[in-house]
């Protein structure tokens, strides 16, 4: 089940490895213009590149598009849709009109993949930080949070349909439920993702985010058989845990996941689509993007490849 399209033929880096499939998230080089990080990404031989909305809205579906491929590359995927908990009606329309324009986005840049973070407890006042002190007991109200997540996807899966476009849920680690989302296992997602075709809501497997859960390999091989993995995004477990837990994850190799039996087990459930990494950290960020673009490359070529 090939998520993100023809790739390009024998793309390889300097040692002669095949990193057709490799893709840089260009949240990996942060503090990169599109075009440098385009660049990095083609330099170090890599297949395609994951895009972020700022860069798109920055230049135009249309421009940031032709920048991809006139350096050779394909759009993995976009991120990001979501954050869909708001119960108030103003908060449900607003969610509803950035996630269409969303979808366009995904569209005019040619990639069907659009990543849903589906959003934190209506109490948050920003991510990462206490609640808002107005907030009463429904803004904590979890089960109904996730209900409207549901409700949001289903108002947004035919919009997505028309555009060519498949929502593709993430499910985030649990330290991040209260601020960014309400789904935690890739199991979750599934379950949310099971009223609609497969080929319109599909899900991701982010290593930083599941490779704790242990009903992982159960959950992709459910993945594989209802045809919804629709991305593979790579970074390890890092510790000590920054202050800002978000920006913890490092380059595969450097902390505990064991990526040969997840990527393994991605295998197995038939992916062949493109694997992103996917990295917030200080340090990473403060590199240059053509060695950040490189490593990425090499700890492909290393940790994930050869279980592929």
């Amino acid at each position: 089940m090939t998520a993100s399209g023809d790739r390009l033929a024998g793309a390889t880096h300097g040692s002669g490895t095949d990193l057709s499939r490799c893709s840089l998230n260009t949240a990996t080089v942060k503090h990169a213009t599109l075009a440098q990080a385009v660049d990095a990404a083609a330099t170090a031989g890599l297949g395609a590149v994951g895009l972020w909305r700022h860069q798109v809205q920055e230049h135009g579906a249309q421009k940031a598009a032709r920048i991809v491929s006139d350096a050779g590359l394909r759009v993995s995927s976009l991120c990001r849709g979501g954050f869909l908990t708001a119960h108030d009606e103003a908060g449900v329309a607003a969610a509803l009109d950035d996630n269409r324009r969303a979808i366009e986005e995904a569209a005019g840049v040619g990639t069907r993949e659009l990543v849903f973070v589906v959003g934190g407890l209506p109490a948050m006042s920003e991510p990462g930080r206490g609640p808002r002190p107005d907030a009463g007991p429904g803004d904590r109200d979890l089960v109904a949070a996730r209900a409207r997540v549901a409700d949001r996807i289903g108002d947004l899966a035919p919009f997505a349909a028309e555009h060519g476009v498949r929502i593709v849920l993430e499910a985030l680690h649990p330290i991040f439920a209260a601020d960014r989302a309400v789904i935690s296992t890739l199991g979750q997602a599934l379950d949310l993702a099971a009223p609609f075709d497969a080929g319109v809501v599909g899900v991701v497997v982010d290593t930083y985010h599941v490779w704790w859960d242990p009903a992982l390999e159960a959950s992709i091989a459910r993945a594989g058989r209802e045809g919804r993995l629709a991305g593979y995004q790579v970074c390890d477990w890092i510790l000590p845990l920054a202050a800002e837990p978000l920006n913890s994850r490092g380059h595969v190799g450097d902390g505990y996941i064991d990526f040969p039996t997840v990527s393994r087990w991605v295998a197995e459930a038939g992916y062949d689509g493109d694997v992103e990494t996917e990295i917030f950290h200080e340090e990473v960020w403060a590199t240059d993007p053509r060695d950040t673009a490189r490593t990425v490359g090499e700890r492909y070529a290393r940790h994930v490849l050869p279980h592929l």
